[in-house]
């Protein structure tokens, strides 16, 4: 019986700011950040691949997009797992970068909680099958940024660096890309997830290039459909923040629990609310560091964001996490937390070098 914890990958599916903002933002890390071992590796290297993988999934009018699964590469822990225990802690002292997209919205209570317009599907090829995870768009110097989960870039169990045939698209529903299809053109993630599959280092960034839009897939004339977050806006970034603090944790969980029950279908994005605790380890992953979120989310739901200081009105927070694996931990075959990797410096520096980077276009302007 396979006794690894379940990852949970989620199906889902700014404008740049100031250099001056962004470094009054961040001086409080920047000397513990170098400590950092960012890994880098290219997924759509050139224009002329990026849109060979835009063809890829859109022949056909979308057949992969609409067949591939959510990625489920490893199966739950049985039994009785205790939270806390963990070792997550800062490592520096607090920081921030501010999101972007709303700035002129001024927040007000709602009852209801709106989903973010950041998050989306992401989407890639694995020993020849399409599958997905969650991401978000992330604040970035060029808008060009986006948050998952490392497992759902960095192959983790072939011998290769990335993914294949990686792209974003932000608030994909049955077919439906409503603001453009966004193929990736570099990764970003700590040197120990992409050379040990350390989990607690299990986040990546992933810079993409504009995206691109067509009246129709079944005869698609590529057009340029601009930057992503000057489209959805972009998630501001946290590290280094104090554990018990509540978030939002979002995704889109598809997979049934161990009891059978199976109450998502992975078509629409959900939401849990809670504050973070210390997990516990869960050895075959090497994960002795992670936060965690009492979240009844089943497989599906990897690399959704956890976003901190959220506002309902403006849709926008700041992500302090995304949705690494997921666990029972009163042994009843429910699942009822998801972990995330504690952000702190070194997370900020696989982040800050990920977010000065550019993309450009891959299609011709619409007229």
């Amino acid at each position: 019986m396979n006794t690894r914890v379940k990852r949970f990958v989620l199906p889902l599916g700014g404008a740049a700011i100031a250099t001056g903002m962004i470094a009054a933002s961040l001086t409080t890390a920047a000397a513990a950040s170098s400590a950092a071992a960012p890994a880098s590796d290219g997924l759509a290297t050139t224009q002329a691949a990026a849109l060979k993988t835009v063809k890829t999934w859109t022949a056909g009018n979308g057949k992969l997009l609409k067949a591939a699964a959510k990625f489920t590469d490893n199966s739950a822990v049985q039994g009785k797992i205790k939270l806390g225990g963990g070792d997550a802690a800062p490592d520096g002292k607090t920081g921030v970068v501010p999101p972007i997209g709303q700035e002129k919205v001024t927040p007000t209570k709602v009852k209801n909680v709106n989903l973010p317009r950041t998050i989306g599907k992401v989407f890639f090829m694995l020993d020849g099958k399409p599958y997905w995870c969650s991401g978000s768009s992330i604040q970035g110097k060029y808008h060009n940024l986006v948050a998952t989960a490392g497992h759902c870039v960095y192959d983790v169990d072939g011998n290769r660096d990335t993914l294949d045939e990686w792209i974003f698209i932000p608030g994909y529903y049955q077919g439906k890309a409503p603001w453009g299809i966004y193929v990736g053109k570099s990764a970003y993630t700590h040197f120990d997830f992409a050379n040990y599959e350390d989990f607690d280092s299990d986040y990546a960034f992933a810079t993409v290039y504009n995206g691109v839009t067509a009246e129709s897939w079944l005869s698609p004339e590529w057009k340029d459909a601009g930057r992503l977050g000057d489209n959805v806006g972009g998630q501001g970034f946290a590290w280094n923040q104090k554990i018990g603090q509540p978030v939002y944790v979002f995704g889109y969980p598809a997979g049934p629990h161990p009891d059978g029950d199976k109450p998502y279908s992975g078509h629409t994005p959900k939401y849990c609310y809670g504050k973070t605790s210390a997990a516990g380890a869960a050895s075959a992953f090497k994960a002795e560091a992670q936060i965690a979120v009492k979240c009844s989310f089943t497989a599906g739901a990897s690399g959704g964001p956890w976003i901190t200081q959220y506002s309902s009105t403006k849709r926008l927070g700041y992500i302090n996490g995304v949705t690494s694996l997921v666990g029972d931990s009163d042994g009843n075959d429910r699942y009822d937390f998801a972990t995330s990797p504690y952000f702190d410096s070194e997370t900020y520096a696989v982040y800050n070098l990920a977010s000065n980077l550019a993309s450009g276009p891959i299609a011709k302007p619409v007229k």
